[in-house]
C-alpha cells in the first residue's frame, strides 16, 4: 500500500499530517527545527508529493514513511556526525 499526505496543518506546537489510507499524524515542531521557527506564510507553502513534505524556501523535506516510524529531523545528527 502507498500512502501519501493528503493535506498538512499546524497548531501552535504541531504539525498534523492528513494520509490517504485516513490516518492523522500529529508529531511536534520540536522535531523540525526550520518549521518552529518559520512564519505560518512560510509554512503554508509546502508542496506535497506521494512521498512526503516539501518546503523550499526553508530547505525542509519530511517523507511519510520517516513520520510513520517516529523520526524528526536529522540533519543536525548528520553534521554532527561529521564534524
Amino acid at each position: 500500500m502507498n500512502i501519501s499526505p493528503e493535506s498538512v496543518r499546524f497548531d501552535d506546537a504541531t504539525l498534523w499530517v492528513s494520509l490517504t489510507d485516513g490516518r492523522v499524524i500529529g508529531v511536534p515542531l520540536t522535531w523540525f527545527p526550520r518549521l518552529l521557527a518559520a512564519s505560518a506564510s512560510q509554512r503554508a507553502l509546502v508542496e506535497l508529493s506521494p512521498g512526503g513534505l516539501h518546503w523550499d524556501a526553508l530547505d525542509e523535506d519530511i517523507s511519510v514513511q520517516g513520520l510513520l516510524q517516529g523520526h524528526g529531523d536529522r540533519t543536525r545528527n548528520r553534521i554532527m556526525s561529521v564534524a
